[in-house]
């Protein structure tokens, strides 16, 4: 029998991966990656997820200011390499350097996107009339 449930990520790999994020946001506001699509754009890592052996890290991150942020991501997935050996010194602490894989973080949109199901006349009216129904 397996000591870990497939439920969710150990406290071990959120507090791993929170300490992985601090350390990526600090080197993107640097500004050490040379990459003329990095440089050009703010990049913003909402979540660093971490294997459950903490050997690869997975950084959503959200370009502002970029016209193609597929090519963004892109970018920061060729120059994995290099922003592993870059955050060694701040993750000196681990017994093992993560591999880094870029993802693009779609939940903003995703939220945006509910947001505005909410606020469309269908699902307000059906709110009011959910209203009305308790007042009677």
């Amino acid at each position: 029998m397996s000591r870990f449930s497939s439920s969710g990520p150990s406290q071990r790999q959120l507090r791993v991966g929170e300490q992985v994020r601090h350390a990526l946001s600090e080197l993107m506001q640097r500004g050490e990656v040379r990459d003329d699509l990095v440089e050009k754009a703010v990049i913003s890592v909402s979540e660093v997820r971490m294997s459950p052996d903490l050997k690869v890290a997975t950084a959503f991150v959200s370009p502002l200011g970029a016209a193609d942020d597929g090519a963004v991501v892109e970018a920061l997935n060729r120059h994995a390499k290099f922003i592993r050996g870059r955050l060694s010194p701040a993750l000196r602490q681990m017994k093992y350097m993560p591999e880094f894989r870029f993802r693009l973080d779609t939940s903003y949109d995703n939220m945006a996107r509910i947001d505005e199901l909410l606020r469309s006349p269908e699902v307000a009216r059906d709110l009011d009339h959910g209203d009305s129904d308790k007042d009677e």
